[in-house]
């Protein structure tokens, strides 16, 4: 029995050595976008929104001068960068479960990245007020995440010290930790499906 996910999904990971030189082609930063639109949301309600820069245009330097350092150090080299967002209101009231619905579309977003054989790296590090200024974001308008988007390049793009990280294996949680039956703490997995 197969145990492993599809590899679309074991493919991606959240590399930071990207290629300074690689394209993100509009065409597949619009499916990027598709494949976030078609993403499943609470109710319907669609509350997944992005700010898109693709590198060389004035979009892309504000998003990332408002990236930490640490993220600025290797994301001025990605193909574009975007910020997710969730829309918290609609003309109903409150979108329930906002983030979970922009959670969801942006896995799909960075899974469909993958699929056009590019990486994603999705940071907390950026300063959110600063985008909400900066981008007139509504007050019913909440940026989540920044997300750089690339082509892979080899790790000695990174300083030294990131490096290690970058090539160290990738690890998850053992199977028997991620799913309970019967009670709390009883694995639904066995220790060796994973």
């Amino acid at each position: 029995m197969r145990s492993e996910p599809h590899p679309l999904i074991a493919a991606r990971w959240s590399p930071r050595a990207l290629d300074p030189d690689g394209v993100v082609a509009p065409d597949a930063l619009r499916r990027m976008l598709e494949a976030a639109r078609w993403a499943p949301s609470y109710g319907n309600t669609q509350p997944a929104r992005y700010l898109v820069g693709p590198r060389g245009t004035s979009t892309f330097d504000r998003i990332l001068a408002l990236l930490n350092t640490g993220n600025r150090a290797w994301a001025f080299r990605a193909g574009a960068l975007l910020v997710s967002c969730a829309q918290t209101a609609n003309d109903k009231g409150e979108v329930p479960y906002a983030e979970y619905g922009v959670g969801l579309a942006t896995e799909n977003l960075v899974l469909q990245a993958v699929a056009e054989g590019l990486v994603a790296h999705q940071m907390a590090g950026f300063d959110k007020a600063g985008v909400s200024a900066e981008f007139g974001l509504p007050e019913t308008v909440r940026p989540l995440t920044a997300i750089a988007v690339g082509v892979l390049g080899p790790p000695e793009l990174l300083a030294p010290e990131k490096r290690e990280r970058e090539t160290r294996p990738r690890r998850r949680i053992p199977a028997a930790e991620l799913s309970f039956t019967d009670a709390w703490g009883t694995p639904y997995l066995s220790p060796d499906a994973g």
